[in-house]
């Protein structure tokens, strides 16, 4: 597990003692759907559920010798549990346990990155709200296009977290299974209704075709949804990033009094948490690679799977927990310089607003060809020599004898481009006020 990066409460779900815990839960769970059918005696199976429990240092020393974890697991409930213990694991092969309590420890670890996002989601709709009419440049290519609103950039991240969630919904949805029958899937020892009063108790479904193991899409999906998640969470980052240069300045994440940004240069104010987030997005989609190495196994199963996902999904897990933590604490707190926004507009001289005046002059009754050269003398001319081109239009009389200096400057109203988006928030899911 990747302890630096873990919550503490989070990455206790995924530690041995909550791992052996979850066992036991599965193995009770059996044991009372078989109580129930009359395979186990009612009083034994009481007693073995009253004194069933495990010791971790013993399992461990087990297993130092046996070398199978399940196997040290059932001895040492056994050896605390005494002679209704006969009963414990009765009809399971391994698997039956171990995937069964995956699909409880994956469920509940969704539930939690699930929250993570809603809060996520819930800063960005503030902040989206109330930068809704905060000009700022857009760019394609990395060069400036027409200006935009600050607000649906922050919007954009909203509906595409949206997207992240239901993805991951599905996913949870594909994990929420376990599997009780057996070595090979045919429920040899115990019948179809001990399985399904079992998952039912722990709140699963049954496998829909098992082999002696639950099935490996499942589990890759569920990697997918978070690799997904993980990238979008990278592209809020990068946006930062590239806001926060020196020679844009238009966002700054937060930085704390007494924090330094260079061990050499004591100017240094930088990202480090977007890079971070950025860097950990990386490894995250590592994982849904190593997701799909693990659903084809020989015939009813190998063991090839099982050290990779030991790792891969606990660790998919921690990291998605920490990277929406990073984000939400990056755009809640994040420094948004909107007199830098707009000096960036106007940084080439109005270049920006050629295609309203491209338009405002067809309309005007000019050919769009004719119009096109004209503003594109001006544009590039502005580009090349550093003029103001806007005030290049006004001392053009090709372009006066269609438009009037205050249709002219009419064009060059940055807010033109912001006049729709409520209504684009609105549309993303950001309705009125957002507390």
């Amino acid at each position: 597990m990747i302890d630096r990066y873990a919550r503490k409460e989070f990455a206790a779900l995924f530690d041995l003692h909550a791992q052996y815990h979850r066992w036991l839960k599965v193995e009770l769970a059996v044991l009372d759907a078989q109580a129930a059918a009359g395979i186990v005696p009612a009083d034994e199976a009481e007693q073995l559920r009253a004194n069933a429990g495990f010791d971790l240092q013993r399992i461990l020393e087990i297993e130092a010798v046996v070398r199978h974890d399940v196997v040290a697991f059932t001895q040492a409930v056994a050896e605390q549990a005494g002679p209704s213990a006969r009963w414990l694991h009765y009809g399971l092969t391994s698997s039956d346990v171990v995937d069964t309590a995956w699909g409880l420890v994956l469920v509940e670890a969704t539930d939690v990155l699930l929250a993570g996002i809603d809060r996520l989601r819930s800063i960005l709709a503030r902040r989206a709200w109330e930068e809704r009419q905060t000009p700022v440049i857009g760019r394609t290519h990395g060069i400036h296009a027409e200006p935009t609103s600050f607000g649906l950039k922050l919007a954009l991240f909203y509906a595409e977290l949206g997207r992240d969630r239901e993805r991951l919904v599905r996913a949870r949805e594909a994990v929420a299974v376990g599997k009780i029958a057996g070595a090979v899937g045919t429920y040899g020892e115990l019948a179809p209704e001990i399985e399904r009063t079992a998952l039912t108790a722990l709140g699963l479904r049954p496998e829909t075709v098992p082999t002696q193991i639950v099935q490996r899409d499942r589990h890759a999906e569920w990697l997918f949804a978070l690799a997904i998640l993980g990238a979008t969470l990278e592209k809020m980052a990068l946006e930062v990033r590239s806001m926060q240069r020196t020679e844009v300045r238009e966002l700054e994440e937060p930085f704390a009094s007494g924090q330094k940004g260079s061990s050499a240069m004591p100017h240094k104010r930088n990202p480090v948490v977007a890079e971070r987030i950025c860097g950990l997005s990386r490894l995250l989609r590592s994982y849904s690679l190593a997701g799909l190495e693990d659903i084809a196994l020989w015939h009813e199963r190998d063991i090839s799977h099982s050290s990779v996902e030991r790792v891969a999904l606990p660790d998919a897990a921690l990291l998605a927990d920490f990277m929406l933590h990073d984000a939400a604490w990056l755009i809640e707190g994040m420094k948004i310089d909107r007199a830098q926004m707009e000096r960036n507009i106007w940084r080439s001289g109005g270049l920006v607003f050629s295609q309203r005046v491209l338009l405002a002059l067809v309309a005007a009754g000019l050919s769009r060809e004719a119009s096109y050269a004209i503003v594109q003398r001006h544009a590039m001319r502005a580009w090349q020599e550093g003029g103001d081109f806007r005030q290049s239009l006004h001392e053009d009389p090709d372009v006066l004898a269609h438009l009037s200096p205050a249709a002219l400057d009419k064009v060059f109203d940055v807010h033109g481009y912001l006049r729709y988006a409520e209504e684009i928030l609105n549309r993303a899911g950001i309705p009125g006020e957002v507390s």
